[in-house]
């Protein structure tokens, strides 16, 4: 008897032991946001000390990327470790967007069941789950949070709502309604931008004595434009939209600073892994978000749409106030926090992702990524080093190097022909491994990106419609 109990005990003070040295995870996800609009990244405008002070604490990626230039795939693909089209999760899963040709039904949208998340990688290390906001990668009940490894859930199935809560459900979606954890339907007593912070920094407080991994996916500063009146004031020299964006971006930062300063101030923040991103670049001509000086915005494969503020910190493995010019991207999160957390990344082997740890401590010399692939339908990108390659449906190849044009406004292809014809050949390499797209998106919105990617191509354009000053 006194041999099993010691037994026990033993196991109690090993997993106690353990999960002292496994760092918390938090994954603070942004929706919309414009490459430029945040004080880290340069602006002048948009008031983020929070974030900030948090780019300032930790590494800041200068290339960093998402798997597609809309919120669905690039979800899909974070939250695998791994290129969404491989599996075919190609198109946006908005059922109002589907090809009436396609095979499969708007219930069928979502990210397949037989593929793994990083939630359920993060269970089986003994972390407790949580995520909170925006899911969007299935609204049918078999591709919920709770059953994608996650413990708890509050937030919407779907792709976006309103701020403030409903006043009525009448006519109301169930994918825009808030939901605690499973069919359970509780609007948010408050903004949603601060209401997320609360649960978040709820779910802290309920597990600081175990490791913790949370996926807080804020919907701001995503459409529809609703800001609090008392953040609006604190933009008197902006107007419309852009005055909007500044308050929901300032909301946005405080809310994620709420949980930031929750961290310090359980004794947490040191061994906790933070990661500040954006699901795709900012759609400027929905939202106003800026994304200078890269062209293009969400939705085409310009920079501006799958160039994103990307931001990780680990006090107590990481130094600070450090920038990384080596191109990363949203896949690598998932290998990055299953290695932090103790799991060996050999076990993960059906990942594109790699983990980012070795390089951000300079044990790792060379590039996290030779290549990198964007594709949806017949546009697709092949980044190979400094070089990217843009095919289109409906024009000629393009070929620009980043490190001289980051702007892309110099087309090299037709003066590295050979290099272009290499590319080709090796993109069509890549999407022969792919499986076929699940769904198909309407012609419509095809030309709606390209017109969008042209409008929004030259720098000097975009400042003048922002009314932003050309130089400077």
């Amino acid at each position: 008897m006194k041999k099993g109990i010691l037994g026990l005990l033993l196991v109690v003070i090993a997993y106690s032991v353990f999960g002292q040295n496994q760092p918390n995870v938090i994954f603070l996800f942004a929706d919309d946001a414009g490459y430029a609009d945040f004080g880290f990244q340069g602006s002048k405008i948009m008031k983020t000390p929070n974030l900030d002070k948090l780019a300032h604490r930790g590494v800041r990626f200068l290339e960093g990327y998402v798997s597609d230039a809309t919120c669905g795939p690039s979800r899909a693909g974070l939250m695998t470790g791994k290129y969404q089209q491989r599996f075919g999760y190609e198109e946006i899963n908005v059922p109002g967007y589907m090809s009436e040709n396609s095979k499969y039904l708007a219930d069928d949208m979502g990210l397949p069941l037989d593929q793994v998340t990083m939630a359920d990688y993060m269970k089986k290390l003994g972390y407790a789950t949580a995520a909170y906001g925006k899911w969007h990668l299935g609204d049918a009940d078999r591709f919920h949070p709770l059953k994608r490894g996650f413990d708890e859930f509050y937030g919407f199935r779907g792709g976006a709502r309103d701020y403030f809560p409903y006043k009525s459900f009448e006519g109301i979606h169930h994918d825009y309604k808030m939901e605690r954890n499973f069919g359970h339907y509780e609007e948010p007593n408050g903004y949603v931008t601060d209401v997320l912070a609360d649960e978040a920094i709820t779910f802290i407080e309920n597990n600081k004595a175990k490791p913790f991994f949370i996926y807080l996916a804020f919907n701001a500063v995503h459409t529809p434009m609703q800001a609090k009146p008392e953040d609006l004031k604190q933009f008197p020299n902006l107007t419309g939209k852009r005055q909007e964006l500044a308050a929901m971006t300032l909301a946005l930062d405080r809310a994620c600073g709420r949980v930031l300063d929750k961290l310090k101030e359980l004794g947490l923040d040191e061994n906790t892994i933070v990661v500040f991103s954006n699901d795709n670049g900012g759609p400027t001509d929905k939202n106003a978000s800026i994304n200078l000086p890269l062209s293009g915005t969400k939705s085409n494969f310009l920079e501006g749409g799958i160039r994103v503020p990307f931001v990780i910190t680990w006090p107590k493995e990481l130094k600070g106030n450090i920038t990384y010019d080596k191109p990363v991207i949203t896949l690598d999160l998932l290998p990055t926090f299953y290695a932090a957390g103790g799991g060996d990344v050999a076990d993960l082997k059906d990942i594109d992702g790699v983990n980012l740890i070795p390089y951000l401590k300079g044990e790792h010399k060379g590039r996290p990524h030779e290549t990198l692939h964007w594709k949806k339908e017949n546009r697709a990108v092949y980044r190979e080093g400094d070089w990217k390659l843009i095919r289109f449906p409906d024009r000629p190849a393009e070929l620009y190097n980043l490190t001289q044009d980051i702007t892309e406004q110099e087309d090299l292809a037709g003066k590295y022909p050979e290099r272009l014809k290499d590319m080709y050949k090796k993109m069509f390499e890549w999407e022969l491994t792919l499986e076929r797209p699940m769904w198909m998106l309407k012609r419509d919105f095809e030309k709606y990106d390209i017109d969008r990617m042209d409008r929004y191509r030259t720098p000097e354009l975009v400042k003048k419609e922002m009314m932003l000053p050309i130089k400077g």
